[in-house]
C-alpha cells in the first residue's frame, strides 16, 4: 500500500480512503448503518448480530463482566465466589445468592467469613426487626452470624 498525507490531518499514513487516514475516514467520511436494536428496541448504530455495541457487549461478555466484578469488589477467586455462592444457607434455594458477610464488614474477605444467602434472606440479616430470626437459623446449623443492631 502506498502512503499518502491525510486531507484532513496532514499526517503520513497508509491511504485508506478518499485521501484520509483511518482515524479520519471514521470521524469524516465514513456513516454507521442504524438499526432497531434486537434488544433493547432503539435506534442505534449496528454493532454486531442486530444488536448495538452496548447490547451486545451485555449480552456476549455477561459472565466476564460478573466475573471481573466479583474480583473487584469482593477481592477473591472466582471460583471461591461460585463455591460460597451455590445455596442459600438458611433455606436452600440455588438460583440467586448473594455473598455475607458474617461480621457485617465488607472488607474482611476470608473464607471463613463469607456465606451465601438467597436475596430474601440477606435482605432479613440486614434488617434489624427479621435479623435474630435469621441468626438463629443459621446458628442451628452451626454458622455463628453477627446480629443487626437498629
Amino acid at each position: 500500500m502506498t502512503e499518502i498525507t491525510c486531507k484532513n490531518c496532514n499526517k503520513l499514513s497508509k491511504h485508506h480512503g478518499k485521501g484520509f487516514c483511518f482515524n479520519c475516514y471514521r470521524k469524516l467520511s465514513w456513516k454507521p448503518k442504524f438499526i432497531i436494536c434486537k434488544h433493547c428496541q432503539q435506534e442505534k448504530p449496528h454493532h454486531s448480530k442486530g444488536l448495538c455495541s452496548n447490547c451486545n457487549n451485555k449480552i456476549t461478555r455477561y459472565q466476564e463482566i460478573k466475573d471481573f466484578n466479583y474480583r473487584k469488589y469482593h477481592n477473591i477467586s472466582v471460583d471461591i465466589y461460585k463455591e460460597i455462592t451455590k445455596v442459600c444457607m438458611v433455606c436452600e434455594f440455588n438460583k440467586i445468592i448473594n455473598l455475607h458477610h458474617l461480621d457485617h464488614n465488607r472488607k474482611n474477605n476470608f473464607r471463613e467469613n463469607l456465606i451465601g444467602l438467597c436475596p430474601n434472606h440477606h435482605k432479613m440479616i440486614h434488617d434489624y426487626r427479621f435479623s435474630q430470626e435469621v441468626v438463629e437459623i443459621l446458628k442451628s446449623k452451626g454458622i455463628e452470624a453477627k446480629l443487626t443492631k437498629f
